[in-house]
């Protein structure tokens, strides 16, 4: 099984998905603590909700988790990437526990050291799924490729119009369809 060579800056990268995500979410948790029940029927209570302070940071934070979540998607697979927010329920119940001071049973501390444990089984693969590399067909030297369909931005466009224009007529020549009106009684 091929390891994984990542640089300090994918590692920065994998750091803040692992952190941006459950921090967000301990502060979103914050903020609501503070503010009444918001229904659906009370939109604007949910808008009122999104300019407070905790709810503001966390909203940001979360913005920052998808925007590393990102980038580490487009050097890495989902089966890499994923376990790094899997460690973030941990960072959850911690903060949860002590900073919120919420009550967690050794039930769940159980299922989160098993979450722990199966994210460092997957964590120990390859960053990056090793595709076969296509060879490139042979070629017959004697025979050459057809030209590009593109033309190339050297050449001058071409100066034939597609569509053909009628002939110009004399502008004091009158059509075959008018004739001039014949004078009555003189």
């Amino acid at each position: 099984m091929g390891q994984h060579t990542l640089t300090g800056r994918q590692y920065l990268i994998l750091g803040l998905v692992a952190l941006c995500a459950p921090l967000g979410d301990t502060f979103l948790s914050r903020g609501m603590t503070t503010m009444p029940a918001i229904t659906l029927a009370h939109p604007l209570s949910l808008i009122t909700a999104v300019f407070t302070p905790w709810i503001a940071l966390g909203i940001a934070l979360l913005i920052g988790f998808f925007a590393s979540y990102l980038t580490a998607l487009s050097w890495a697979d989902l089966t890499f990437v994923l376990p790094a927010t899997a460690f973030g329920n941990v960072i959850v119940a911690l903060l949860s526990r002590f900073w919120l001071h919420e009550q967690i049973s050794p039930m769940r501390w159980a299922g989160i050291a098993l979450i722990t444990l199966g994210v460092s089984f997957v964590a120990q693969g390859p960053s990056r799924t090793e595709r076969p590399v296509k060879e490139p067909e042979h070629q017959d030297p004697d025979v050459k490729e057809p030209p590009s369909k593109r033309p190339d931005i050297d050449e001058p466009p071409s100066r034939e119009p597609d569509v053909h224009e009628p002939p110009k007529r004399d502008p004091d020549e009158k059509p075959p369809a008018i004739r001039e009106p014949k004078e009555v009684g003189a």
